[in-house]
């Protein structure tokens, strides 16, 4: 099957260039000049020339503390780029999958969100990202929007390889430890869209496997939580690994307020699609060994 993977650098992108051909896709991945989110006649172009049979978008506006002073850029990426993937994957009459985030939500519910559950994003990158899951599935019904949280792999820059980072250089380290959630491994979500492709591929609109769904890893966790399992696993692959101390998130401000819960409860895509969240902490053993090798007493 043809895939066309918009956003062919980041995390995700990266996995799927990976994930797609094992699985016997042929793949178009493209970045800016080629297909630029900004210049809707590189993103006709581009599917007019390769006529995918899907698309998976994994391109967005990221930068979460800059959007606040960037948003009609953020807005133009997030909002205005995947509605125009949207229109431009119904013209040719194929399915989309595109992920969005926990942002969506203002993270001040007791509990894990559910799909239906209302949005309130408290900042621009969140609001700019609602905006365009709300576009591509008034443009596009054969849609999934993916929404995921606290991404992570071996590749580009990322929570898992600040910590590493960081604690190479620092003998203590404060992490906020009044945020929940669940990392969530990028080869894991490559994984999910493989599991995807064949359903939403010939299912028509309507098909219950079109829609938001939600999916991260498991169990849930603090970033305090994580970074103590980052920095054992370090340890036991004889990194040097800091004394670590719990903050909260009043001791570490940002620019843009982050969700407290970034929870997102997964049972609708298990119900709907079989994909099991992944257990972030086997992920997050793989990663570390391609960051830094077996772990010393691990059997050869």
């Amino acid at each position: 099957m043809r895939v066309l993977v918009v956003g062919r650098i980041g995390q995700v992108g990266t996995e799927l260039a990976l994930k797609l051909p094992a699985a016997g896709h042929e793949i178009l991945s493209l970045e800016p000049p080629e297909l630029d989110l900004l210049k809707p006649e590189t993103v006709r172009a581009a599917f007019d020339a390769f006529r995918p049979e899907i698309v998976v978008n994994a391109a967005a506006y990221t930068a979460v503390d800059k959007a606040e002073d960037d948003s009609a850029l953020a807005y133009a990426i997030n909002r205005d780029g995947t509605a125009l993937l949207g229109s431009e994957s119904a013209r040719l009459g194929v399915a989309m999958i595109h992920f969005s985030t926990d942002y969506v939500f203002a993270g001040d519910k007791p509990s894990p969100y559910v799909e239906t559950d209302p949005t309130g994003p408290v900042g621009v990158y969140g609001a700019s990202k609602l905006a365009g899951d709300e576009a591509l599935l008034a443009a596009n019904p054969r849609s999934v929007v993916l929404r995921t949280a606290w991404v992570c792999s071996a590749h580009g820059g990322n929570f898992v390889k600040t910590m590493l980072r960081l604690g190479r250089d620092r003998p203590e380290l404060g992490v906020v430890a009044d945020q929940h959630g669940a990392p969530t491994f990028a080869d894991d979500l490559a994984d999910a869209v493989v599991a995807l492709i064949p359903r939403l591929a010939a299912a028509t609109a309507g098909d219950p496997g079109f829609g938001t769904f939600h999916l991260t890893g498991a169990p849930y966790t603090t970033w305090h939580g994580f970074a103590a399992v980052i920095f054992a696993g370090a340890a036991a692959r004889g990194e040097k690994t800091p004394a670590l101390k719990s903050i909260t998130t009043a001791d570490y401000p940002t620019k843009a307020q982050r969700p407290a819960n970034s929870r997102l409860d997964c049972a609708r895509i298990t119900q709907v699609h079989g994909i099991m969240p992944a257990d972030w902490r086997v992920s997050l053993d793989r990663c570390l060994t391609t960051l830094i090798g077996k772990q010393r007493n691990a059997a050869p």
